[in-house]
C-alpha cells in the first residue's frame, strides 16, 4: 500500500525541514538534503534519525536528478 499523497505533501525531513520523496520500491522517504532514507513500516513513516538509512553519494546524486 502506498502512502497517501496528502500525507506526503505535509511531511518534511525532521532535521532540515526539506520535502521528502517517496521511494515506492524500497518503501522509504528520501531526504536529499540530509542524505537519509526514513523507513516506512506498516504504512507508518518512521521519522527518527537513528532509524534512517544513510544514503550513498551516488544515491543522493541519483535522487537529485529525479527531482
Amino acid at each position: 500500500m502506498a502512502l497517501d499523497g496528502k500525507l506526503l505533501d505535509i511531511l518534511v525531513d525532521p532535521l532540515t525541514k526539506a520535502p521528502l520523496i517517496y521511494d515506492r520500491d524500497h518503501d522509504e522517504l528520501i531526504s536529499v538534503e540530509s542524505a537519509l532514507a526514513y523507513p516506512v513500516r506498516d504504512d507508518i513513516p518512521v521519522m527518527i534519525e537513528d532509524e534512517a538509512r544513510k544514503l550513498t553519494i551516488d544515491e543522493v546524486d541519483a535522487w537529485r536528478k529525479k527531482r
